[in-house]
């Protein structure tokens, strides 16, 4: 079948900066995406929300655009499929309505409350030894200290908003919730709902609550949505939903999957231990697995995937290319006073110039890009970020190339307890989202990471793209394989060993910089 007869997946792919809405094929070929900004509430430095209003209006606005430039596409539309920002909680009634904004996976203010759960007279890392036995034998790993899972949102609402627990009828990861607001229907699929930590997933076919676990973790069966896999056809639309998207009536919902998940697809890293690092606002460095495990020192685990019957490594890095939109909007080029003095705000494109003018290891400075606290491979809420060996030579091209090469030291750090969890060295290594699209940056990871980096073709519309395959994987209309297959590479970026010396001295000190200050920053 030719492209231009194939049928059209409607991704929607909602990242923590706003909503990208997708005319995909089967296939993974992004035919058009429009783009949509939402807002976010951020309260001291602990607490993180969004709107879940904010996420509708954007992404319906972005629907209606999308498919007013392309009229004569809306009759091939076969299913819409959601992917999303993961690690989020939207407490709503039983009519289906949002108690409060969204707490999403920025959010630390169920820290005590996990440590409560947790804990035990004897432990391991913080951990009771009694509990991380019972966790890390039925999930693959347990609550975070950092309290920035859903399981440490729930806890906190619990115990400090007492009255919007009560009122919750289930609580939602944010693609769970866009789902109920396309269907009516409340679920969340084995891969989304894994980070509270109460599903027994040693069974991949048929992950489950636990009662063992909702009993060590606080939480009430009745409170969570039924499961079901990612590739499962949730329902079709509702009427007032289509109408505000401008898609046909009963167009089918697939029940789609995180971001993390989708961009694992929309990589063409889909095969067993074929790796994929994403930059976004945050980072993270993947692969899929055929085993599940363990590294509770490094916080790393396989948990479910979206592809039914796998497993996935996951670890994050909190803030990548939030770092380079901190130093654009907060340093360099912010909306204040001073603004008129500096003319029009920066562009990336300018920071690709200024960066590629300087020498590689930044002449000395060195970037930590812990804006947000960190998650693997140290899980340390405290921890932030910073400029280190500044001196009166240095300007802020110094300062753009540091940002991009502490972000790469900080997926380095990842990548040595990643191979060492799979036991593999990883041949290459695709590169995906915003940061993706930066030559300067691509070839900042190759040299770091000593790894070749693949640029996969229009790295921005990954997630998107993995829930278009999703989708069609759901339909029936094509396999994984097949469409990873079919997934475009850009560039490949390979190391230059002229910086080998020059980045492993500086890697090492960005290590030493956090053993040195962690107790600073505590």
């Amino acid at each position: 079948m030719l492209q231009n007869d194939l049928p059209l997946i409607l991704a929607i792919d909602l990242g923590t900066s706003g909503p990208k809405v997708a005319l995909v094929t089967p296939y993974g070929r992004v035919l058009d995406c429009a783009i949509g900004e939402t807002r976010l509430i951020l309260y001291g430095h602990d607490g993180a929300e969004q709107d879940p209003d904010d996420w509708w209006r954007a992404i319906a606005v972005a629907s209606q655009e999308l498919l007013a430039r392309r009229p004569h596409e809306r009759r091939r539309l076969a299913a819409i499929c959601c992917t999303s920002q993961w690690s989020g909680t939207v407490p709503v009634d039983r009519q289906g309505r949002h108690l409060m904004n969204a707490i999403i996976w920025m959010d630390n203010r169920g820290a005590p409350y996990v440590r409560q759960v947790t804990g035990g007279p004897i432990r391991i890392a913080g951990f009771g030894l009694d509990k991380l036995a019972a966790w890390i034998r039925r999930t693959g790993g347990i609550p975070g200290h950092s309290g920035k899972d859903p399981i440490a949102h729930i806890l906190y609402l619990k115990h400090e908003r007492p009255d919007i627990y009560a009122a919750t009828y289930k609580f939602l990861e944010p693609k769970d919730y866009l789902n109920l607001r396309l269907t009516g229907l409340y679920a969340a699929s084995y891969e989304s709902i894994t980070l509270h930590w109460v599903t027994d997933n040693r069974r991949i076919n048929a992950v489950a609550y636990d009662d063992r676990l909702l009993q060590l973790g606080q939480l009430e069966r009745h409170k969570l949505p039924d499961l079901q896999p990612a590739v499962a056809v949730l329902g079709p639309i509702l009427p007032e939903a289509a109408a505000d998207l401008g898609v046909p009536p009963d167009l089918p919902v697939i029940m789609g999957t995180p971001d993390v998940h989708s961009a694992a697809i929309g990589s063409g890293a889909v095969a067993d231990y074929a790796a994929h690092l994403y930059i976004g606002t945050s980072s993270w460095l993947a692969c899929h697995v055929p085993f599940k495990k363990t590294d509770l020192l490094h916080n790393i685990a396989s948990l479910p995937s979206a592809i039914p019957g796998r497993y996935m490594v996951i670890n994050e890095q909190e803030t990548a290319g939030a770092c380079l939109a901190h130093l654009k909007n907060n340093i360099l080029f912010p909306e204040d006073e001073l603004s008129s003095a500096t003319g029009p705000r920066g562009s990336y494109k300018a920071f690709d110039n200024m960066a590629a003018r300087i020498p590689p290891g930044s002449e000395g400075v060195i970037y930590t890009p812990w804006l947000n606290g960190e998650r693997t491979p140290v899980d340390d809420h405290a921890v932030r970020g910073g400029f280190h060996n500044l001196s009166l030579q240095h300007h802020r091209g110094h300062l753009i190339r540091a940002v991009m090469e502490g972000v790469a030291y900080n997926s380095r750090w990842l990548l040595g307890y990643v191979e060492n969890f799979v036991r593999r060295r990883f041949d290459a290594i695709h590169l995906i989202g915003g940061g993706a699209n930066s030559a300067v940056w691509c070839q900042i990871q190759a040299d770091v990471l000593n790894r070749p980096i693949v640029q996969i073709k229009d790295p921005v519309e990954a997630n998107a793209r993995g829930a278009g395959i999703l989708a069609g994987v759901a339909l029936g209309l094509v396999t994984f394989d097949q469409a990873a297959a079919q997934v475009e590479i850009a560039h490949t970026y390979t190391p230059d060993p002229r910086h080998r010396a020059l980045y492993d001295a500086q890697y090492a000190t960005f290590r030493r910089i956090y053993q040195y200050h962690r107790r600073i920053f505590a």
